[in-house]
């Protein structure tokens, strides 16, 4: 461990000189980004071997936790604070002549994840990690991540995400411990001579899964966790010679193609059979390499696979690892020849699921056919479970055939993967308080009038470490003065900062802060997009993945109402710089249209002089992690505008709170528990309440057309819409109105626009207020230490996972 800048300028030049035979002044900036990676990693590994030796010779329970998405972002300066040695490494380089952020800006975002469930993932493991207890990621590592966003004359384009074509530093390729996976194939029983049956699976596509471990380091602690991530290898030969030496090329290494597919991109685009098919075997390539891992170095360690479930848990996040419960069951019937009842035992006493939708389209379901062709043995299992949980049902309820067939895992031609992961788990958390009571009481009412005991909430968390102290030095340092550095440790003490919403020294410099935030954006978005923005005007910034219900489409006929209100020379109180950014999915074609729309409305305001200090919108492409670590410490208001009951929890919204920013946001989601914690004077409030939005859908009563054409400024604002802005075709934005008024308005935008209007006038009163502006903001930071990932994880731990920190001490203690 380098303890001080010489030590470290000393070993940095000797890795530097090791790596690449070159000197500083004549090394690339990835060379020397290379070179600063590789000096962490020596002091991580020491760490990392003894930890999992810690593991090795420790019975307590261990944590795998089980995601197809892991959004890590960058790692190098992360990986600095939880060392403790930022300043140190910093201030050497400097006496170098090279600056931290420039070899940090080298390495690629991590192309692992797309939005708030992998962040989530990556911001679970941290805190696991900084807690000291063992637990680990599994998930696959992608060559490509879920796509590069460009915006082309206005419209989303889709160029591949290829973040590994550099090597990634912090990972160390485990081929020893690669594994076979099985797919496709024939499956019949054989009885054996004791009566058992042993079933042969024969003509299967056998992939050998590769693991990638990359260390996850805990902040202040000796814990360096692992992320293992598979990646999908041929297992025969790298080319047909035979084929090649005949001219064909393409069919020479063709296996080779079909078998990395697998692990190439994240989400190929499902609007086609063959890459829907690719998902499904995706799931089950990373469950099965995940659950076949665990259990070899579970029986390594000479433990008994009765007591399986006294040591291990592995928690799936969202449905897609649920094949976890069939896997599980596979290893156990097929490999240690249990019988079913013991087998289904460890199983369900094994397995953990976290629920993270309301809405029931998106619970996922695989077509039988489809499901059954790729995984043979697997549906039989599948099947089998199906069979006893129905008997099940219909013992407890003789006369409900109805019930029986809603709770069924296979139904109507598909199986229902949420329903398998509820009946194959002992533990079913939401993500947010009304969340869980929804799942409770609508989505999942009849699992939970059978399986009450299962049923809990963990309200998501972030990391602080990630998005306060590496996203916002200035904030942290102003922290640090004012209530120590226990806030580091146990965030819940920054609770201690509203003892200072008085004091008008701190809530100046709170204010100093935030605009040299904004100024430091502005700055990036000028050089990387030309963008013009104002750091003294109000930075309404929307910043998630478009979707119809996260309502991006009200967020612009606001910024159109503000517009005409303009043209038409009225003021609009306070200049406004709105920020919208995020992707959606190549085949949304509604999402994709809402993008478009966001860069015309943007077109026609900059080219507009009257908007000119008073008005712009910018449309931010390829969002990411990095991006995102420096919007949210700028931004001024946080657009959180859900149709209530929809939005499972949020995680944007806490990053947004614990960098100061207001929010003007719904009931729905942990935005209801954001507003508990720092109570209605610091969050604007509007819109349908959850039981208003139910209510509607119950009744069907709601009529879009009348709310319409009641309203002389949404007539205004869809007819400009509708006809193109007077820049595009008259058609480019058909879906959309259709939306509205077609399709009468699913979620809500036109019902809700009112109340927006008015909860955006609130916003301005209180930005005309410096001191009532800075109070609130210094209160969302005070408040938000309630949302960090330590606490829910915490939770998780105590509650779920039974588990308690484990000391991990090096040689030298």
């Amino acid at each position: 461990m380098f303890i001080n800048k010489e030590t470290f300028k000393k070993e940095f030049k000797r890795k530097l000189s090791n790596m690449f035979g070159t000197s500083l002044s004549d090394a690339s900036t990835a060379d020397l980004y290379a070179s600063l990676a590789s000096l962490i990693r020596d002091t991580i590994n020491e760490r990392w071997i003894q930890t999992n030796n810690t593991y090795l010779q420790n019975t307590a329970r261990q944590v795998y936790y089980f995601s197809l998405e892991f959004l890590l972002g960058q790692s190098l300066e992360s990986n600095l604070i939880s060392l403790g040695v930022r300043d140190v490494a910093e201030e050497g380089l400097k006496e170098l002549g090279i600056d931290l952020h420039t070899l940090a800006d080298a390495e690629p975002d991590a192309g692992l994840g797309n939005g708030g469930l992998g962040r989530l993932a990556a911001c679970f493991l941290d805190s696991i990690a900084s807690l000291s207890l063992a637990g680990h990621g599994c998930g696959i590592r992608y060559k490509n991540g879920l796509f590069s966003q460009k915006i082309v004359n206005g419209y989303q384009v889709e160029l591949p995400d290829n973040w590994l074509r550099d090597e990634n530093a912090w990972e160390i390729k485990k081929p020893d411990k690669a594994v076979i996976v099985k797919l496709g194939g024939n499956v019949y029983p054989e009885t054996m001579p004791d009566g058992s049956l042993f079933f042969h699976h024969e003509n299967a596509l056998e992939v050998r899964a590769v693991p990638y471990d990359m260390p996850i380091i805990g902040y202040s602690t000796n814990t360096v966790n692992t992320l293992r991530l598979w990646s999908a290898e041929s297992t025969q030969d790298e080319f047909d010679f035979q084929s090649f030496s005949r001219g064909d090329h393409v069919n020479a290494i063709s296996n080779r193609y079909a078998v990395e597919a697998i692990s190439e991109v994240l989400y190929p685009d499902d609007s086609n059979y063959s890459n829907r098919l690719l998902r499904l075997k995706q799931q089950y390539f990373f469950v099965s390499a995940g659950l076949q891992s665990i259990v070899r170095r579970y029986r390594k360690k000479g433990n008994d696979i009765l007591e399986l479930n006294n040591h291990i848990c592995i928690q799936i996040n969202d449905t897609h690892p649920a094949l976890a419960v069939p896997e599980l069951m596979r290893i156990l019937l097929d490999d240690f020849k249990l019988d079913w009842d013991t087998a289904w035992s460890l199983t369900t006493r094994t397995i953990a699921y976290t629920n993270h939708t309301i809405m029931p389209e998106a619970l996922e379901k695989w077509p039988v056919d489809t499901f059954k062709e790729l995984l043979p043995r697997i549906y039989m299992i599948v099947e089998e479970i199906n069979r006893r949980f129905c008997g099940e049902l219909m013992w407890a309820y003789p006369n409900d055939e109805p019930r029986v067939t809603r709770m069924s895992i296979i139904g109507d031609g598909v199986v229902k993967m949420a329903h398998l992961a509820i009946v194959g788990s002992f533990s079913v958390n939401g993500v947010a308080e009304v969340h869980t009571e929804l799942l409770k009481t609508e989505v999942l009412k009849d699992f939970f009038g059978h399986y009450p005991y299962k049923f809990n909430n963990k309200t998501n968390g972030i990391t602080h470490r990630r998005w306060l102290i590496k996203s916002n030095p200035l904030l942290t340092n102003l922290l640090n003065e004012t209530i120590g550095q226990d806030w580091i440790q146990n965030p819940s003490k920054l609770n201690d900062f509203a003892r200072y919403a008085e004091d008008s020294s701190v809530l100046n410099r709170l204010a100093e802060i935030k605009l040299h935030n904004k100024e430091r954006l502005a700055d990036y978005l000028k050089a990387k997009s030309g963008f013009e923005l104002d750091p003294n005007s109000i930075f309404d910034v929307q910043v998630k993945r478009i979707h119809a219900y996260k309502r991006q489409l009200m967020n612009l006929i606001h910024i159109l109402y503000l517009y005409n209100r303009i043209k038409d020379g009225f003021n609009i109180g306070a200049p406004r710089t709105f920020l919208m950014a995020g992707k959606a999915a190549p085949s949304y074609y509604y999402a994709k249209n809402v993008i478009k729309l966001a860069n015309e409305i943007s077109s026609l305001i900059s080219n507009d002089p009257d908007c000119k200090g008073k008005l712009s919108l910018f449309f931010l492409e390829n969002y990411n992690v990095g991006m995102a670590e420096m919007i949210f410490p700028a931004s001024d208001v946080s657009e959180q505008i859900s149709t209530a009951s929809k939005e499972a929890s949020g995680t944007s919204n806490m990053k947004f709170m614990m960098n100061g920013a207001i929010t003007i946001g719904t009931n729905d989601g942990a935005n209801i528990e954001i507003r508990q914690n720092v109570g209605d004077d610091n969050f604007v409030l509007f819109g349908l309440s959850v039981k208003e939005v139910l209510n509607y859908y119950a009744r069907s009563d709601y009529n879009s057309r009348k709310v319409y054409q009641a309203d002389q400024r949404l007539i205004r604002i869809i007819d400009m819409i509708q006809n193109g802005l007077g820049r595009t075709s008259a058609s480019e934005f058909a879906n959309v109105v259709r939306s509205l008024l077609d399709y009468n308005d699913e979620f809500f935008v036109l019902r809700d626009f009112d109340g927006y209007v008015n909860a955006h006038d609130k916003i301005v009163k209180y930005y005309h207020t410096p001191a009532v502006w800075n109070k609130m903001s210094l209160m969302n930071i005070a408040k938000s230490g309630s949302f960090s990932s330590d606490n829910t994880i915490s939770q998780y731990a105590r509650d779920i996972w039974k588990i308690s920190p484990v000391d991990v001490k090096l040689l030298e203690d």
